[in-house]
């Protein structure tokens, strides 16, 4: 049985210099591939070195709303985000989007920097990874501003009300460790409903350790934990789960 860990951070200083035990760690729980994410443009520079070290790894780059100052401060982000997505190993553009819960970044900061990225998306033909949170009302104008956006909302934790929307334009839905541990029963619907051709699972790590792991740091490994969960949530195979959800994944970033 493969899975893949299909939104990780593994060029993080959590895992500087134990990136090979981590990965072992990984394999051995079945997790065959991941995808480590960019947040910035220096981080994403990591995360493509990372990757081309090791032949299981692939890189997103981009970056995260709450960095979107930084990002348009420099007029030459754009090219630089473009010609780092050029390199071997990149699979998408990412992650990025809106957040307004932790009211990190401005709003139009991060808006300008939202479209910047979708167009170098879009210019290059390469999937996008979304972060919106508590956003959506101002996500989906832009989104259907552009057309023959391809990509995923990771991290999802909204309502079916908010999943209608997604899936109505075609993206995927990433689900982690919160499913594990979350209270709101809305979520978790939501989670029972994603079409299983929809579906993709991330760990975020090393963020959102899943239960009954919660206190240790979060792995790709902890993939394994999560697909267990949702199978059982969902009333599915785990197997089944397995095999759709690599296929996903493999299918929208090309890996």
């Amino acid at each position: 049985m493969e899975l893949i860990d299909s939104h990780c951070h593994l060029q993080f200083d959590a895992y500087h210099g134990h990136e090979n035990e981590v990965l072992e760690r990984a394999n051995k729980a079945g997790i065959k591939k991941a995808i480590t994410v960019g947040t910035t443009l220096a981080d994403s520079r990591k995360g493509v070195t990372l990757a081309v070290r090791y032949d299981n790894v692939w890189a997103s780059v981009g970056t995260h709303p709450h960095d979107a100052a930084g990002f348009l401060a420099d007029s030459s982000s754009a090219k630089k985000l473009s010609k780092l997505a050029d390199e071997a190993r990149v699979v998408a553009i990412g992650e990025t989007g809106l957040d307004y819960y932790r009211k990190l970044a401005d709003k139009a900061d991060q808006q300008a920097a939202l479209r910047t990225q979708i167009e170098v998306a879009l210019e290059l033909d390469l999937p996008l990874i979304f972060h919106v949170r508590d956003a959506f009302d101002d996500f989906w104008p832009i989104f259907d501003s552009y057309k023959k956006i391809r990509g995923v909302v990771h991290s999802f934790s909204s309502h079916s009300g908010d999943l209608d929307q997604i899936l109505t334009r075609g993206l995927y839905v990433g689900l982690n460790g919160i499913m594990t541990f979350t209270r709101e029963q809305p979520q978790l619907e939501a989670a029972r409903a994603v079409p299983l051709n929809r579906l993709l699972l991330e760990t975020d790590a090393p963020f959102l350790t899943p239960a009954p792991y919660r206190g240790e740091p979060c792995e790709p490994k902890h993939v394994r934990t999560i697909a267990e969960f949702l199978s059982q949530l969902r009333g599915e195979q785990l197997a089944e789960l397995a095999k759709a959800t690599t296929a996903n994944t493999k299918e929208l970033f090309g890996i």
